[in-house]
């Protein structure tokens, strides 16, 4: 396995600026499962005064006698084991005594599991924070996994704590660029298909194998029958909700290109009014997410928003039986036959992350980017800017020696149809592949192929926001990209 931790820089920056203060903090840190929290929580921590509890549902007294053991660790009074409370005041009470104005973090892990085994705990905290923690050098640390909890329990303006929080910060998959530090062995080509695999999510990337290629990744780490990722996927929906078989039929068959709620209704059975639901629960666990075209409000369609998860339901899930009994080769074998069509589609999800985090250089500063689609015709990246009329139509083709022209000329007939500021907008084209025939020049297009995108990655490292070269065209003076970018 690589290592599980890489950059994290601004995340760290962030808790050290604000462990720095004088003042006391309640820094409230929540994201997705396995997007490396309680990694970067351990590894701030470190040569620090500072207590980690990862909290359980056991119950609300084992989670206070943990509490316990690790005061007693940080402050030698053997009373503190003995104790008799059943009460977080109390123990912050006591602890204070103690520690008088030393400067001291408290974590608690997984912060939401307390909320679901007493509502009001989170009441008890504020009582903590308003009559405790008032002009002590605390540093209060509250993490959680369950986004919709942490947003509406903690976060949330009817929260008990709204108010109290002096900073958070929600912790994200890595993005594209970081893969080259973990898997620095690999071509271009190799990390974007571990990205179409494995997305950005820092424990499933730690599983890689380096040495081998991704395909046989496939085979060794998520295929194989007793691998870490084997069960990942159903062992954390059965963790997260009440109904796991229901969530993986609907996730089954969005992996398979089921996007809309109508086909999804008829392929799983579920009446609209009940997959509704479902689909609410995992849009707010940021498992799916709801794509609209340009200039709809409605007939969007539902994707996978983990590229893992994606992979897993398309190719592990609907083989398990055969996996179970050890069938991995002829399971790869039929894996393999399709993996090439499955990176074209990830490689127009990869294309459009690239162009939001402003990893690829556009030629003007967009405040929209997405998808359009009417009917039969379909374009798989659009980015527009409203104040200066500016219209980029993208294509992507995971193929090598790719006719641009060929491409390029389709591209502009689609793009007749966007009746987006039809009649004084200025136009633009990208054209983004493995490899090209020929890398033409005309106005207005713009050919990416891996060794651009690895360049612009290296780029986007050592001089941001300066122009770069792409295509033999010059990309003059960019205009910087407006600050809330409308994504989606």
């Amino acid at each position: 396995m690589i290592q599980q931790f890489v950059d994290r820089e601004p995340e760290l920056k962030f808790l050290e600026k604000k462990y720095s203060e004088a003042t006391p903090q309640l820094i409230i840190i929540y994201g997705r499962r396995r997007t490396g929290k309680t990694e970067l929580i351990k590894r701030f921590i470190q040569n620090k005064t500072a207590i980690y509890v990862l909290c359980t549902k056991d119950s609300m007294a084992e989670n206070l006698k943990d509490m316990k053991r690790k005061l007693h660790g940080i402050t030698g009074k053997e009373y503190f084991l003995k104790l008799d409370t059943g009460s977080f005041f109390d123990l912050f009470r006591y602890m204070l005594e103690e520690i008088g104005n030393k400067k001291v973090v408290i974590a608690l892990d997984e912060f939401p599991y307390l909320i679901e085994l007493e509502r009001g705990v989170v009441s008890t905290f504020q009582k903590i924070c308003d009559e405790l923690l008032k002009d002590r050098k605390v540093f209060l640390l509250l993490c959680g996994s369950s986004i919709g909890m942490m947003e509406t329990e903690v976060l949330g303006t009817t929260s008990p704590l709204y108010g109290r929080r002096t900073g958070e910060w929600k912790v994200e998959p890595f993005r594209f660029r970081n893969l080259r530090e973990m898997l620095g062995k690999f071509s271009i080509e190799e990390l974007v298909k571990a990205w179409c695999v494995f997305g950005g999510t820092p424990f499933y990337l730690s599983q890689i194998d380096p040495k081998m290629t991704v395909a046989e990744n496939i085979k060794r780490k998520i295929l194989a029958k007793g691998e870490i990722l084997y069960n990942e996927p159903r062992i954390l929906l059965r963790e997260e909700f009440r109904e796991p078989k229901t969530y993986m039929l609907i996730l089954k068959y969005m992996s398979l290109g089921c996007g809309s709620q109508g086909e999804l209704s008829s392929m799983t059975g579920i009446e609209k009014g009940n997959l509704s639901k479902y689909l609410s629960v995992l849009e707010e666990t940021q498992l799916i997410r709801y794509v609209l075209p340009l200039g709809q409000r409605k007939r969007g369609i539902y994707v996978i928003s983990d590229p893992f998860f994606n992979f897993w339901f398309r190719f592990a899930y609907p083989n398990l039986s055969d996996l179970e009994i050890g069938l991995v080769d002829e399971v790869f074998a039929r894996t393999k036959a399709q993996l090439n069509a499955y990176y074209g589609t990830m490689f127009e999800h990869l294309t459009m992350e690239l162009v939001k985090s402003k990893d690829v250089p556009m030629p003007f500063g967009f405040s929209w980017a997405g998808r359009w689609w009417h009917k039969d015709k379909e374009i798989d990246l659009v980015a527009l800017n409203e104040g200066t009329k500016e219209i980029l139509f993208g294509e992507c083709k995971w193929q090598d020696g790719a006719d641009a022209r060929k491409i390029a000329g389709k591209l502009r007939e689609k793009s007749k149809f966007v009746g987006w500021n039809a009649d004084g907008r200025k136009e633009y084209y990208a054209v983004f592949a493995k490899s090209f025939r020929e890398k033409i020049k005309e106005p207005g297009l713009f050919l990416f192929d891996l060794k651009d995108i690895e360049r612009a990655l290296l780029a986007h490292g050592k001089k941001a926001g300066k122009a770069s070269d792409w295509a033999g065209e010059r990309l003059e003076s960019q205009p910087k990209y407006e600050r809330r970018t409308r994504v989606i």
